[in-house]
């Protein structure tokens, strides 16, 4: 790690702004409320991939989660 950081700092600043900025982007999503277990980022990419993913509407999704709040 200490070598590639080394190297880093031979880059042009420009360059090593743009490295800042993605390491302060991943030490700002360590801190982030909101994690993924790795199924649920496997199920988020397969939802991605899927062309012809079903869509909802508002309303629909409400009905839907309220059907499955009743029992």
């Amino acid at each position: 790690m200490k070598a590639i950081l080394d190297r880093v700092l031979t880059w042009s600043p420009e360059r090593q702004e743009e490295a800042a900025d993605i390491l302060t982007a991943m030490e700002a999503s360590d801190s982030s409320g909101y994690l993924l277990s790795d199924e649920q980022a496997d199920d988020v990419r397969r939802r991605l991939a899927d062309s012809d993913a079903a869509t909802m509407t508002l309303e629909q999704f409400n009905a839907h989660f309220k059907r499955r709040l009743d029992p």
